[in-house]
């Protein structure tokens, strides 16, 4: 699937860039597995942390203090944050909890992301089950799809 994205930024002359938590840089270097990926990939921001959320991609931290960082509007600011701190067309952010335990509150599973591109700006929710890898694989794996759909 990372193939058909790239091929499809790269069409398109549109670049994307990340802003991932539970995923810790997954969708990013997934993307750039590919060969050639650099026409289009800009980068990504690793903010595991709740307080990179704001310092890094720019997500308002009131809003982490109101809701914590597992929230459908974080995914969004993410996705806005790292497609404004990186120079892309497109901006991918995922928040989530990969478990085994939850998160204030929030069980495992849960995922939220966002996508913000010309004229885009959405959230997708998704409850994955499984371990903690099998999580952030289908995290992955629905940015991708998330991403992928709004370029066809």
């Amino acid at each position: 699937m990372a193939k058909g994205v790239l091929a499809e930024l790269v069409s398109r002359r549109q670049t994307v860039a990340t802003a991932e938590s539970l995923t810790a840089g997954l969708v990013c270097a997934t993307l750039t597995e590919v060969s050639g990926a650099s026409a289009v990939v800009r980068g990504g921001l690793v903010v595991y942390a709740t307080d990179l959320k704001a310092a890094l991609a720019d997500v308002d931290p009131d809003l982490l203090a109101r809701h914590g960082a597992v929230h459908p509007e974080v995914a969004a600011q993410l996705a806005e944050g790292g497609r404004g701190r990186c120079g892309a067309d497109w901006g991918i952010g995922l928040t989530g909890v990969a478990g085994p335990a939850e998160q204030d509150g929030i069980g495992p599973g849960t995922v939220h992301i966002g996508l913000a591109g010309p004229e885009v700006r959405t959230v997708r929710t998704h409850w994955f089950e499984g371990d903690r890898a099998q999580v952030r694989a289908a995290s992955v794996r629905a940015a991708l799809e998330l991403l992928r759909e709004h370029l066809r």
